[in-house]
């Protein structure tokens, strides 16, 4: 009977390894590859879920608060794939830039706008002061990069805010982010070298003329950054020239816009021909709640305020107003016909002009509220 020997592990042929197989393995050599497939699943993995999200508030499973709620997690999510695939892409020089002259102020207003409603629904409130400042940057890159300084501070308080400037000197266009808790310590689980931050640095490398800085305060962060490549601040009021020519003197105010609350027909329109006078388009309303609609709808540089009404609600318009803002100018409208005085440098510190003294003293006031902003 035919037998077949079976082989034995000496005889059978082992091919030999290559030289590169034989190489002691060592992750740092793999991590972009590491780093590009953690991205793809988080991303492809939030995705997924969005849409059981979606599917559920179309059946009615869910209500639309429930799923607003429930999409901001699964976006923040989604936005930390994202954020290791820029990582990935700005590290390997995968991003092409195209410097261009953009107006950061308003850069930076969009990327606060796009977060807004999130940062409502996560119990975070916004304030901002922004100049118009001109920087040589890729509009795409700077983007990411201020939106990953408002991801990178979140978890760090339940108060945003943001300050762009232009630095005294050098003469950078500068911009300042600070979170605070209301005096409380952070969380503990925030991290100052978290995925956003490491995102931050990344794209002030790869972009060139951005300079960072951070620093762990008692309530939070505070974050600047430095761009170094400004063109030009454009200050829109820059002085107040008190001469009699009116040409010269107002010329500077195209663009602002006031708004007027009183419910005095006669002081409305008082207001607004004065304002007229040196160019400044204005509306009026006659309460605070009509103004809340109008702030809603178009944020006024200055408000004029009529004293007979302060007592109905303006202190807690006032605040509502500055949750926005860092600060924001008023000018009141006193029963004293004559009076006329200038606000000081406090916070909350006002200008008055008389009822009977609006057209001869309303639009100093105002060209003075004004440049202080500046």
């Amino acid at each position: 009977m035919l037998t077949i020997k079976k082989p034995s592990a000496s005889s059978v042929a082992h091919p030999k390894p290559s030289a590169k197989e034989t190489e002691s393995w060592s992750l740092d050599d793999h991590w972009p590859t590491l780093l590009t497939g953690l991205a793809d699943q988080v991303t492809e993995g939030a995705s997924a879920l969005q849409n059981t999200i979606d599917l559920l508030l179309s059946r009615g499973s869910i209500s639309k608060q429930e799923h607003r709620a429930l999409s901001i997690s699964t976006d923040r999510i989604k936005l930390s794939g994202v954020g290791a695939q820029q990582i990935h892409r700005f590290y390997g020089g995968r991003i092409r830039q195209s410097h261009e002259r953009i107006c950061m102020a308003e850069l930076v207003e969009g990327v606060l706008q796009e977060r807004r409603k999130d940062l409502l629904i996560l119990g975070i409130e916004l304030r901002r002061k922004l100049k118009s400042v001109e920087v040589l940057v890729d509009p795409t890159v700077a983007h990411t990069f201020v939106n990953a300084v408002i991801e990178w501070g979140m978890p760090f308080g339940n108060q945003i805010d943001v300050r762009l400037d232009l630095n005294t000197w050098p003469q950078y266009a500068r911009l300042q982010v600070r979170v605070s808790s209301d005096g409380a310590p952070p969380s503990s689980g925030a991290s100052m070298d978290s995925l956003s931050w490491m995102l931050v640095r990344q794209v002030a490398l790869a972009a060139g003329g951005i300079e960072v800085d951070r620093q762990m305060t008692d309530d939070g962060v505070s974050f600047t950054a430095m761009f170094t490549r400004t063109v030009q601040a454009v200050d829109g009021i820059s002085a107040v020239d008190f001469s009699d020519n009116q040409s010269s003197m107002f010329k500077s105010l195209s663009g602002v816009y006031v708004l007027t609350i009183s419910p005095a027909l006669q002081i409305r329109a008082d207001v607004r021909d004065a304002l007229r006078e040196i160019g400044i388009a204005s509306d009026s309303v006659v309460d605070f709640g009509q103004a809340r609609e109008a702030v809603a709808s178009r944020m006024p540089n200055l408000i004029v305020v009529d004293a007979d009404i302060k007592d109905y609600g303006f202190d807690q318009f006032r605040r509502e107003l500055l949750r926005d803002v860092f600060e924001f100018p008023f000018v009141e409208i006193s029963p004293d016909d004559s009076s006329f005085d200038m606000s000081g440098f406090g916070e909350l510190s006002m200008a008055k002009v008389g009822r009977g003294n609006i057209r001869e003293a309303l639009g100093t006031a105002v060209m003075f509220e004004l440049a202080k902003m500046t």
